[in-house]
C-alpha cells in the first residue's frame, strides 16, 4: 500500500476507487486569525498514520474546526490572519490533488454549490475535467453508497438534516478522497438520524480504508467507530492521543474538568446564574403555572421559490398546539425537519401562522390591542405587534445565532433591548456584566460581535435574549457546538430566567436539556399535500434557454438612444407588453401554472420607484414639460420590461453551462457568478430572519418612511455581512472539490440552442426593430 497518489491523479483526475487512506502530518502550525490577540492553535504537531480514525475533541475555541481546514488545505480560503508551520497529506500540499481530502462541514447546507442533489455531487468531477458521460454513473453510484434515493433533480432544498449530511458525504466521495474531515456530523440531528450518518460514516470509512478525522463534542456514539482519540486542551494544544477508552479511563476525569463530554460522566448541573431583577420587566407578571402563550391548531407555511422554478409551497406545522406557562420549560423535540423551528416562532410572534391562533396572557398585552368582549375589534394578533411590545414579552435565541448579532460590541449586543425599552440602564449594565461573566464573554465584552467563533456567538445571542427579563424565552438549539462547561453556563441561564417567572421553550436533540424541562413535547413531520395528478404547463419562456433569455433581454439597451419622444417609447412598450404577454402563454396539456403575470408585475414594484424619479427629475429639469417627463419614464420603462420577464425564467446553473460552452467565457468567473447568483435566491429569507430579530429586539422601525430607510440601509449592511458570511462557507465548499485547483474544467449539463432560442433572440431584435421604425415614423 502506498501513501503516495497514483499518476492518474497527478494528471487531475479522479484518482482510482481502489485508492486507501494515507498519512496526515502537522509540523509546528500556528494560527493566529484576524483580531484575536492569541492564537488559536500554536506550534501544534500531529501525525496520523494511513487508515487511522481518528476522533478529534476539545472544549470551544480549541482550534479543531481549524485543524481540520489546515488538514484540507483550506485555512486561509475564507480566514485571514497569521499562519506558519506545514500540513501534508501523503507527502503532499493538502491541495496539491484535487478531491484528495474530503471535508464535511458543520452545516452541510451551507456548502451546497448547485440546484439539483445530482448537480451538487456532480461538482467536483467537473473541477477535474471528467467528461460528462462518465459523470453519471459516479455520481448515481454515490448517491446510492449514501442512501439518497430520491431522482438527482431533486432540490436540496427539500432534504432534511441527516439527508443534506448525507448529500455533503455523496460531494466528498465521488472525488475518490484518500481523507475524510468531518465538522461535527452530528450535532444538529436527532438520535435516530445521527446513528444512521455514523452507521454510513464507518460503512464508507471501512469499505475504503480512508483516513478519518471526524470533531464531535460528544464522544459517545463514535468511540467504537474510532481507533484513536486525539483531545485538544482550550490553547489549542494536544493534551491527550491515544486509544479511546485507555484515553477515557485514564484521564477522563482530567478530561471532563476541562470540559469535555466524557462518555459515562454525568451532565454537569446547570450554573447558579443571580441575575438583579429588572423593574417594569415582563417576566413574573403572569402568576407561576399559568399560561404566558398558547397557540391553538396551528398551521405554518414556507413558501419559496427559485430562479427558473415555479414557487414551492411546504407544510411546516398542521394542526399544532402549544402553550408556554409562567416559570415553567417546555423542550420541543423530534425528528430534524418535523417543524419545532417554525412552531416555536409561531408561539413567538415571528412569523405569522397560516391558520389557527397564538394567545397572548391579557396582562401581558400592550394596551389598544385587548379584545374587551363587547363588540369591539378583535385583538391584534401577536406577529402584528409593534416592535417593542413585542420585545417587551418576548425573546429569541435563533439557530442561526449570527442574525442576532445587532450591536457595534459585545456589552452593546447585550444592552440594546433594554435601551430600547428604556430600562433602567445601571440596573440592565450589571445584569450583562452578570450575564457575559457566567457565559465566559466577559474578557470579550469590547469585542466586535461578528469576530466570534460560532460557540461564542450562541451564548451571546443568550445573553442579548434575556437580559431585559422577557416573559417568554425561545431558545432554537441553544446547546448545540457546546462544551460541557459552556453547556453548564446556557442551562443555568436558562434556568435563571424560569426562575425570573419566565416561560421558556426550546427545541433541542440534547438529552441533558430535555432532563431539565418541566414538560417534553414531542412535534412530528406534518403530511405533505398530494401533488396535484395534473402537470402544469410550461410558458413559452421556460422553454428557451438562458442564453437567449439573456440575449433578448440585452438587446433593449440601445432603446434610450433609438427614442426621442413618448409617442415612440408607448409604440415600443406596447411592442414589449404583446411579446411578453405572448411569452408567458402556456399550451398544451396539464393545468394552467399560477403567478406568472403577477410575478412580472411583483419584479417591475421595485422598478416603479426608479421610473418615477427619472421622471419627476426631467419634469423639473425640463421645464416642467409633461412630454419630456413621461418620454424620460417610458425609456427607462422600456428597458426594464424585458428584464422583468425574462429574469423569472432564468436557470442560474443553465445559465453558467451556456455562458461557459457556448461563448467559452472562463471557467471560474462564471462558477463564482453562477454561485453568487444561487445565494441571490436566498436573501429573502435572510431578510426575513434580520427583521425578525430587529422586531424582537425592540429597534424595527413600525412607523414613518425616513426610520424605515434608514431601518432598511441597516438590515442591507446586514444582508451583506451575513453574505459574505455565507459566501466564506460556500467557497470552502467549493475549494474541497478541487475549485481552488481547477485549470480546465468540464460541465455535467449540456447547452443546446434550440428553435425556441432563436425565436426569443428574434423577438429581442423585434423590439429594437420597432424602436428604430417608432423614430422613423413617430415625431
Amino acid at each position: 500500500m502506498s501513501s503516495a497518489p497514483s499518476e492518474h491523479a497527478e494528471l487531475g483526475h479522479p484518482r482510482d476507487s481502489r485508492a486507501v487512506g494515507v498519512d496526515i502530518r502537522v509540523q509546528g502550525l500556528t494560527c493566529r486569525p484576524f483580531g484575536r490577540s492569541r492564537p488559536v492553535l500554536d506550534a501544534l504537531d500531529l501525525v496520523i498514520e494511513p487508515g487511522q480514525r481518528v476522533l478529534l475533541a476539545g472544549p470551544s475555541g480549541s482550534g479543531k474546526s481549524t485543524l481540520l481546514r489546515a488538514v484540507a488545505g483550506l485555512l486561509l480560503t475564507a480566514d485571514s490572519g497569521d499562519l506558519s508551520g506545514s500540513v501534508t497529506v501523503g507527502g503532499r500540499a493538502p491541495q496539491q490533488v484535487p478531491g484528495a481530502v474530503g471535508l464535511v462541514l458543520q452545516d452541510p447546507g451551507a456548502g451546497v454549490v448547485a440546484s439539483s442533489i445530482g448537480r451538487d455531487v456532480a461538482f467536483g468531477l467537473e473541477n477535474v475535467s471528467l467528461p460528462r458521460e462518465q459523470m453519471q454513473g459516479r455520481v448515481d453510484a454515490a448517491l446510492r453508497e449514501v442512501g439518497l434515493t430520491m431522482p438527482p433533480d431533486s432540490p436540496p432544498t427539500t432534504l432534511s438534516g441527516g439527508e443534506s449530511q448525507r448529500l455533503a458525504l455523496a460531494g466528498a466521495l465521488v472525488m475518490e478522497p484518500s481523507v475524510l474531515l468531518l465538522d461535527e456530523p452530528t450535532a444538529m440531528l436527532d438520535a435516530a438520524t445521527a446513528t444512521e450518518v455514523r452507521t454510513l460514516v464507518a460503512d464508507v470509512v471501512g469499505r475504503r480504508g480512508l483516513t478519518l478525522v471526524v470533531v464531535e463534542h460528544r464522544l459517545e456514539g463514535w468511540l467504537d467507530l474510532v481507533d484513536r482519540l486525539v483531545v485538544l486542551d482550550a490553547a489549542g494544544a494536544v493534551v491527550a492521543d491515544g486509544e479511546p477508552r485507555t484515553v477515557l479511563a485514564e484521564r477522563g476525569s482530567a478530561l471532563a474538568a476541562q470540559g469535555i463530554w466524557v462518555p459515562g460522566v454525568p451532565d454537569p448541573e446547570p450554573l447558579t446564574v443571580a441575575l438583579e431583577g429588572m423593574p417594569g420587566a415582563a417576566a413574573g407578571t403572569v402568576t407561576p403555572g399559568r399560561v404566558v402563550a398558547g397557540a391553538t391548531d396551528v398551521r405554518v407555511e414556507h413558501r419559496s421559490r427559485r430562479l427558473g422554478e415555479r414557487s414551492r409551497t411546504t407544510l411546516a406545522a398542521e394542526g399544532a398546539d402549544l402553550d408556554a406557562r409562567a416559570g415553567q420549560s417546555v423542550a420541543l423535540v423530534g425528528p430534524s425537519g418535523a417543524g419545532k423551528s417554525s412552531l416555536m416562532a409561531a408561539l413567538g410572534g415571528l412569523l405569522a401562522p397560516a391558520g389557527g391562533a397564538v394567545d397572548v396572557a391579557p396582562v401581558l398585552t400592550p394596551p389598544g390591542t385587548v379584545d374587551d368582549r363587547r363588540g369591539s375589534q378583535p385583538p391584534t394578533p401577536l406577529h402584528e405587534w409593534p416592535s417593542r411590545d413585542l420585545a417587551r414579552v418576548v425573546a429569541w435565541v435563533p439557530q442561526r445565532a449570527a442574525t442576532a448579532l445587532v450591536g457595534r460590541t459585545v456589552r452593546d449586543d447585550v444592552l440594546t433591548t433594554p435601551r430600547a425599552l428604556g430600562q433602567d440602564p445601571e440596573v440592565a449594565g450589571r445584569r450583562a456584566d452578570a450575564l457575559l461573566e457566567a457565559l465566559g464573554l466577559a474578557h470579550l465584552a469590547d469585542a466586535d460581535p461578528r469576530q466570534l467563533s460560532g460557540g461564542e456567538q450562541r451564548r451571546l445571542a443568550m445573553a442579548s435574549a434575556v437580559s431585559h427579563a422577557p416573559a417568554l424565552v425561545l431558545a432554537d438549539e441553544p446547546t448545540v457546538g457546546q462544551d460541557r462547561l459552556t453547556w453548564a453556563a446556557v442551562s443555568g441561564v436558562l434556568a435563571a430566567a424560569r426562575e425570573e417567572g419566565a416561560a421558556v421553550v426550546v427545541t433541542t436533540h440534547d438529552p441533558g436539556v430535555v432532563d431539565d424541562a418541566d414538560r417534553v413535547v414531542r412535534v412530528t413531520a406534518p403530511t405533505q399535500p398530494p401533488p396535484d395528478p395534473e402537470p402544469e404547463r410550461r410558458p413559452l419562456l421556460a422553454r428557451v434557454g438562458p442564453l437567449a433569455l439573456l440575449a433578448a433581454a440585452l438587446c433593449v439597451l440601445p432603446l434610450p438612444a433609438l427614442l426621442d419622444s413618448w409617442r415612440q417609447g408607448l409604440v415600443v412598450l406596447a411592442a414589449e407588453i404583446v411579446l411578453g404577454l405572448l411569452g408567458l402563454l402556456a399550451p398544451g396539456v396539464g393545468r394552467a401554472p399560477e403567478g406568472r403575470l403577477r410575478g412580472v408585475l411583483a419584479r417591475l414594484a421595485p422598478a416603479a420607484l426608479a421610473v418615477a424619479g427619472v421622471a419627476w427629475s426631467a419634469w423639473l429639469l425640463g421645464g416642467r414639460d409633461l412630454e419630456v417627463a413621461s418620454g424620460a419614464a417610458l425609456r427607462v420603462l422600456c428597458l426594464l420590461v424585458p428584464s422583468a420577464v425574462v429574469v423569472g425564467y432564468l436557470e442560474p446553473e443553465g445559465l453558467g453551462d451556456h455562458l461557459a460552452q457556448r461563448l467559452r467565457l472562463p471557467a471560474r468567473p462564471v462558477v463564482a457568478a453562477t454561485a453568487a447568483l444561487q445565494r441571490l435566491q436566498v436573501f429573502d429569507a435572510l431578510w426575513a430572519e434580520l427583521m425578525a430579530t430587529r422586531r424582537v429586539r425592540g429597534i424595527h422601525a413600525d412607523h414613518g418612511p425616513a426610520g424605515r430607510a434608514r431601518e432598511a440601509v441597516v438590515v442591507t449592511g446586514g444582508l451583506l455581512i451575513g453574505a459574505l458570511g455565507q459566501a466564506s462557507a460556500l467557497a470552502l465548499a467549493m475549494d474541497a472539490r478541487g475549485f481552488a485547483e481547477a485549470r480546465r474544467r468540464t460541465w455535467a449539463g449540456p447547452a443546446p440552442w434550440r428553435l425556441p432560442d432563436s425565436l426569443a433572440l428574434g423577438a429581442g431584435l423585434l423590439v429594437v426593430a420597432v424602436a428604430v421604425a417608432a423614430r422613423l415614423l413617430l415625431p
